[in-house]
C-alpha cells in the first residue's frame, strides 16, 4: 500500500488533538492511544489508494474453494477434540435504529418470537449437546449496547454454554472544522462517542482480559461474525481445514452479484492477500473495481483466527509501541481493521463459501426475505427452501412507510409467499391481506394520499400496482 507523511499541519493537529484525548478521563490509555493512532492513519494517508498495476486475482491455494475443503471427522470423539478448540464471538455492539428499534439490535425479533441472539444460543446448544464440547459464546458489545445485554443474557443462564461479555472501545467523534473532540466541548453525552467496531476486535479481545483467559482453557481459534448475519454459523468443514493447514488467518468471501459491488474483496498484493474495500480504490477505476467480471467474490465479514497468533501480534505491537526503535510495521496497529489484517498472519487465507452464509438483516425489506417461506428455521438455523429455482434471492424494495419494525409488521396480516418472486417495489400507502402470492417482477405503487389494500389469497405475477382495478 502507498503510504504518506504526515503534513506540518497535520502533525500541530496531530499534537492538538493528543493533549485534548489525554484529558479525556472517560477513557482508558489503550483507548487513547488506539484512537489516536488511527487519526495519524488517516492524516498521513497510510493503507489508503492501492498501486493499481500490483493487484493480482488470488489463486485458488488463497482463496480456496469451499468444495475443495476435506469432509469433516465421523467419528464424534475427533469432532468433539475439534469444537473444543473454538470458541464464536459476535459483534453485538450495533443498535436497531436503522430500523426503528431501541436497544442492541441483535434482541430484533428475527422470526417465530425468535431474536437473532436467541437462534445463535440454540445453534451452540445444540452443538454442545451433540458433540459434549465446551463452545463458548463472546459477545462483544459497545457502550451503546452494554448495560441491556447484561441484562438480557441473564435468560440463558441455565443454558449448557459459556457466556462471555466485553466491551470494544470508545472512541470521541471530531467536529470537522477544528479537529477537536466533541467531548472537549461540553458535549459528555452518548452522541459525543462511537464504538469502532470491527477494527477493534482484536485490541479489545487482549485488553479484557478474556484473550489470555481463552488460552488458558485451551482454546485455539476463534469465529467473528456480525450478531444480525443469519447465515454466520459455526462451520466444521472451515475450522478442520485451518486446523489441519495452521492457517492463522481465515476471510469468508462468497461469488458477488450487483447487489454486492460496494463490498470488500480479497486481492494477491506483493504476495499476500489482502482486503481491498472501496475506499482504498483510485477513482479512475472505481467502475472496475464494482464490476462482477474481474472481483468476482467479495468480503462476508465472516473472519476466523488462531488465540495465541492474536496473542503474539498484540504483543508485537506492544514492544512496538514502547520502543520506537524497532521497525515498523512488526505487528498490526491498534487501529487496524480486524478484516484488514490478514498480511500480518501467517498463512492467511480466503474460503470462498456458498451464498448461504452471508444472510445479513439490515432492514426490513431483508426482514421480508428471512420471515417469508423461502425461509424455514431448524434447531436455531435459518434454512433456504428448497422449492426456489433460482440460487439468488429476490431483490425487495421497500418504501419508508416500511422502514420500521412495528409498520413493517402491521402492513401484513401474513407474510406473503415468494418462492417465485423475482423483484418487488414497494412505495406509498399500501397494507397486505393474508395468504397473498407474489411471483416474478412485481410493482405496488400507491398513488399520493390513497390507501391501497391487496386483498387476502391475491395472486400477483409480473404486475404493476397502482389501485385494486390492477388486481
Amino acid at each position: 500500500m502507498a503510504t504518506a507523511i504526515v503534513s506540518p499541519t497535520d502533525t500541530e493537529k496531530l499534537s492538538k488533538l493528543r493533549a485534548a484525548v489525554a484529558a479525556l478521563n472517560q477513557i482508558s490509555e489503550n483507548e487513547k492511544s488506539g484512537f489516536i493512532k488511527l487519526i495519524a492513519r488517516y492524516l498521513s494517508g497510510e493503507a489508503q489508494h492501492v498501486d493499481w498495476s500490483k493487484i493480482q486475482t488470488p489463486t485458488d491455494e488463497v482463496v480456496v474453494p469451499y468444495d475443495c475443503l476435506a469432509p469433516t471427522p465421523e467419528d464424534l470423539a475427533e469432532t468433539k477434540k475439534l469444537l473444543d478448540k473454538l470458541v464464536v464471538l459476535k459483534l453485538n455492539g450495533g443498535l436497531g435504529t436503522t430500523m426503528g428499534c431501541t436497544g442492541p439490535k441483535s434482541v430484533i425479533e428475527v422470526r417465530n418470537g425468535l431474536t437473532f441472539l436467541d437462534l445463535i444460543v440454540i445453534q451452540i446448544e445444540s452443538l454442545n449437546s451433540k458433540y459434549g464440547c465446551n463452545v463458548p459464546l463472546l459477545l462483544m458489545n459497545s457502550f451503546n449496547t452494554h448495560d441491556d445485554t447484561q441484562k438480557i443474557v441473564e435468560k440463558y443462564a441455565k443454558s449448557n454454554i459459556e457466556i462471555h461479555t466485553f466491551n470494544q472501545s470508545q472512541y470521541p467523534r471530531l467536529v470537522v472544522e477544528d479537529f477537536m473532540p466533541l467531548p472537549c466541548k461540553g458535549n459528555t453525552g452518548k452522541d459525543g462517542w462511537y464504538p469502532p467496531g470491527h477494527g477493534d476486535v482484536f485490541p479489545s479481545l487482549m485488553n479484557s482480559g478474556k484473550l489470555d483467559a481463552l488460552l488458558s482453557q485451551g482454546k485455539e481459534y476463534v469465529f467473528i461474525a456480525n450478531s444480525d448475519n443469519l447465515g454466520a454459523v459455526v462451520d466444521l468443514k472451515i475450522l478442520n481445514h485451518l486446523v489441519q493447514n495452521k492457517n492463522e488467518y481465515c476471510m469468508e468471501v462468497t461469488p458477488k452479484t450487483l447487489a454486492d459491488v460496494k463490498g470488500g474483496t480479497l486481492i494477491s498484493y506483493e504476495g499476500k492477500v489482502q482486503l481491498l474495500e472501496i475506499a482504498q480504490v483510485p477513482d479512475e477505476h472505481v467502475n472496475e473495481f464494482k464490476s462482477i467480471e474481474k472481483f468476482k467474490i467479495f468480503n462476508t465479514n465472516n473472519l476466523w483466527a488462531n488465540l495465541k497468533a492474536i496473542k503474539r501480534l498484540s504483543r508485537s505491537r506492544c514492544t512496538q509501541d514502547g520502543d520506537h526503535s524497532k521497525p515498523q510495521g512488526s505487528g498490526w496497529n491498534q487501529s487496524s481493521s480486524a478484516r484488514n489484517s490478514s498480511c500480518f498472519f501467517d498463512k492467511a487465507i480466503g474460503i470462498n463459501v456458498p451464498r448461504s452464509r452471508f444472510l445479513p438483516v439490515k432492514a426490513t425489506s431483508d426482514l421480508l426475505l428471512v420471515q417469508s417461506d423461502l425461509y424455514t428455521v431448524d434447531g436455531g438455523f435459518v434454512i433456504r427452501n428448497k422449492a426456489r429455482a433460482n440460487p439468488e434471492n429476490p431483490s425487495i424494495e421497500l418504501g419508508p412507510e416500511f422502514k420500521k419494525v412495528g409498520n413493517f409488521l402491521s402492513r401484513f396480516k401474513s407474510i406473503p409467499s415468494i418462492i417465485e418472486l423475482d423483484s418487488l417495489k414497494v412505495t406509498g400507502d399500501v397494507w397486505f391481506g393474508a395468504g397473498i402470492t407474489l411471483k416474478g417482477k412485481v410493482v405496488i405503487a400507491a398513488k399520493s394520499g390513497v390507501k391501497l389494500e391487496i386483498p387476502d389469497g391475491a395472486v400477483i405475477e409480473n404486475k404493476e400496482i397502482n389501485g385494486p382495478e390492477d388486481i
